[in-house]
């Protein structure tokens, strides 16, 4: 009985462990976006993330919203600087985001000022 209740906890405990470690490494897809960064925020009453919002077009279904991790504040500094400009952004996409990590599934890896011109080629 204890050898058997063992085995399942343990088997347990690797399931989480693997899960957890497949959604921190495996992204779902990367890719660049770029529009006017209008939001740059720290949110949350109990853990605070870094969020953001890109318009890349008139309608408000065409704002693209994000989360920096807070480790990278080499970026977050980048982000409210550009407040206003247009940026070109990369980022990860995650099959899971975790409430401690932010409010969205999209994480940026990168930022850039851009122009306007570069809009339309």
């Amino acid at each position: 009985m204890k050898k058997a209740l063992l085995i399942t906890l343990l088997a347990i405990g690797i399931g989480i462990v693997g899960y957890f470690t497949f959604v921190y490494y495996v992204p779902y897809s990367t890719g660049v976006r770029s529009g006017e960064l209008i939001k740059i925020s720290h949110k949350g009453v109990i853990v605070k993330t870094w969020e953001g919002e890109i318009s890349q077009g008139i309608s408000g279904a065409q704002i693209f919203p994000f989360s920096v991790s807070g480790s990278r504040t080499d970026l977050i500094e980048k982000l409210k600087e550009y407040q206003g400009a247009y940026v070109k952004l990369e980022y990860e996409e995650r099959f899971r985001s975790f409430f401690w990590w932010g409010d969205t599934k999209y994480f940026i890896t990168a930022v850039e000022k851009g122009s306007r011109q570069n809009r339309n080629q």
